[in-house]
């Protein structure tokens, strides 16, 4: 095609049929990015282009939408006034045009189509308050493409008010399940949620050590909870647990599983936000010398009485196992927690030890997998 001149201005004046403007405006797309043009060229292209993008004719506009999606020298007023017009020729530049701001974007989520929502959800490096714009007003299937946009940066209230909203609606929350990275706090409510669809996914996605493959399979909501947790550093491991006891998902049995799966990081956060009472103070109480530090601590947290003597026996096991640093260690040093834990339980009467294996069985079962 050949190069915009002055003559195809002086037809785009005269002869005003919707082909030629369309044609002038394939044109503009090919020779307004040209390093060569000079300021007047480019004032003359970008004038034409305001023209172009108030055409009366929508195939017009759209041309110059499609074309220009781009381009770098496209008016950022054009921009915005194809950004707002109809979808077909909105669409163009709200997936790819780098002149929107993140004030434009947002307005245009607010009031804008479901079509429109989803086209921006898809686009690359949304800023936060973007992402929450869309999380807060968009459709379901503009939050799905969102979730799905790994460039999209989305703030852990951002993901908090996306369980809201869609704890029910299966292809939003398993999409945010396979993001790459999420907070530790929001992945245990992933769990709880869609527990079925994030263990296919981490089967068959990740690279995962033989005891969380373990709990998929075996279905464990409150071992993979766990499983996710390990290794957190003290203050997520906090926002966790208290998120879980808010939540009531801070149950009995997760805090004994925990500490049967040797846990303690998880145990000691569990029992501090259950008692009400800083770490640091529920650690000293766990772990001290005398039987009364334990039992005071357990008081106060509203457990149930008959899981005290289960717990100070998982305590002294967890205290005298240690890592043999070989591989696979994690997966034995669980199962020789839970071996010794076992040994421990015949001294319980055959009722208590039969309640208490009923409620082990999940981590029973995980154990006996890697022994």
């Amino acid at each position: 095609m050949a190069s915009l001149s002055l003559s195809d201005v002086t037809r785009l004046l005269a002869e005003p049929s919707a082909q030629a403007r369309a044609e002038v405006a394939g044109k503009l797309a090919q020779d307004i990015d040209n390093p060569a043009l000079s300021a007047n060229e480019i004032r003359l292209a970008q004038d034409i282009i305001r023209i172009l993008a108030n055409d009366i004719e929508a195939t017009v506009r759209q041309t110059i939408s499609q074309s220009l999606r781009c381009s770098a020298r496209l008016p950022q007023d054009a921009a915005l006034r194809l950004a707002n017009d109809i979808e077909t020729v909105a669409l163009p530049i709200l997936a790819d045009s780098g002149l929107l701001s993140a004030a434009d974007l947002v307005a245009i989520v607010r009031s804008g189509s479901s079509v429109k929502q989803e086209a921006i959800a898809g686009r690359r490096d949304l800023s936060e308050d973007v992402s929450e714009a869309l999380i807060t007003d968009a459709h379901v299937a503009a939050v799905t493409a969102l979730m799905r946009n790994s460039t999209a940066q989305i703030s852990e209230n951002g993901l908090g008010k996306a369980i809201e909203r869609f704890s029910g609606d299966d292809t939003v929350t398993e999409s945010m399940a396979r993001r790459e990275k999420l907070p530790i706090t929001i992945a245990e409510r992933l769990v709880a949620l869609v527990a079925d669809h994030v263990k296919n996914y981490l089967v068959g996605h990740h690279e995962l050590s033989p005891d969380i493959a373990t709990d998929i399979v075996l279905q464990t909501r409150d071992v993979t909870t766990i499983t996710l947790s390990y290794g957190s550093h003290e203050d997520e491991l906090q926002l966790l647990v208290e998120e879980m006891r808010r939540g009531d998902r801070l149950t009995p049995f997760l805090v004994l599983r925990a500490l049967c799966l040797g846990d303690m990081e998880f145990f000691e956060a569990a029992m501090a936000a259950l008692a009400n009472v800083p770490v640091a103070n529920a650690r000293r109480l766990i772990h001290d010398a005398g039987s009364n530090g334990l039992k005071s601590l357990f008081e106060k947290t509203g457990l149930p009485a008959r899981l005290l003597p289960a717990i100070r026996v998982a305590v002294d096991v967890v205290a005298g196992v240690k890592f043999d640093g070989g591989e696979h260690d994690l997966e034995r040093y669980r199962a020789r927690v839970i071996t010794r834990i076992l040994t421990q339980f015949e001294r319980f009467g055959d009722e208590d030890l039969d309640y208490l294996l009923e409620k082990l069985t999940a981590v029973l079962a995980v154990g006996s997998t890697h022994t």
